[in-house]
């Protein structure tokens, strides 16, 4: 159930959790510090939670942050926006190996991650909604799943839509035109609207790697010419 109404079988837990995770105050402004004293129990001991369950993306911590982070901004109608400053902080770590390795660093204290957050995404020009979550990620020591948390955020947008998320890597950057031609065929494919994210990947050389859920189709060059030589050594 990817719009998650309810984790696992804590269901009035988990919407207690969602309903005050990043809640506005009555002036508007956000206390990232009450947040997190709010709602730390909560998710502790869902992420300690062992309990089986048939919704994969709430089963993970990615997919239950994201759910929250999607509840509220469908509740505040951000979820465009929010979907936005998400697609700028990733591109912030497709084009920064420092900027990564701050946000992975576990020797980086919280408040210290908080505060280069505040700064970084603030002038990227990220709104506080998205700005606030990622703060609270850094206050859980949780930001090493915050791409998997992006993923799933955009695939709850896409859902919502009616549309299926698929993720495309390719050594350069795609045409428009190329990009209007692979969301037809996928379309044709799956049998619904395909909200595309792109990736670079300078290193599969040339072709296309296409995910969509758990299915994946790699036609890389990097690839053919692995399992060429992989072929070649058989031979031999």
């Amino acid at each position: 159930m990817l719009q998650g109404a309810r984790i696992g079988k804590g269901g009035c837990a988990g919407k207690t959790f969602r309903a005050r995770l990043l809640r506005s105050n009555p002036t508007g402004t956000r206390d990232v510090r009450a947040i997190s004293k709010a709602s730390r129990t909560l998710i502790s001991a869902q992420e300690r939670s062992d309990v089986a369950t048939d919704e994969p993306l709430m089963a993970s911590v990615a997919g239950r942050y994201a759910s929250a982070l999607f509840e509220l901004a469908t509740e505040e109608g951000k979820v465009a926006e929010v979907e936005g400053d998400l697609a700028k902080f990733q591109a912030l770590c497709d084009e920064s190996v420092d900027f990564v390795r701050m946000i992975r660093s576990p020797v980086i204290s919280s408040d210290d991650q908080e505060k280069a957050l505040d700064a970084v995404l603030t002038k990227a020009g990220v709104g506080s909604l998205t700005v606030n979550f990622f703060k609270l990620l850094a206050k859980n020591r949780r930001l090493f799943a915050a791409g998997d948390i992006v993923r799933d955020f955009q695939s709850l947008a896409a859902r919502a839509r009616g549309e299926v998320r698929a993720e495309v890597t390719a050594a350069s950057s795609l045409s428009d035109q190329h990009v209007a031609d692979l969301k037809a065929a996928l379309k044709a494919t799956v049998g619904k609207d395909v909200a595309l994210v792109q990736k670079v990947d300078p290193s599969i050389l040339g072709g296309l790697v296409v995910k969509i859920g758990s299915r994946m189709v790699d036609s890389s060059l990097k690839t053919k010419l692995e399992s060429m030589r992989f072929a070649l050594k058989g031979s031999a």
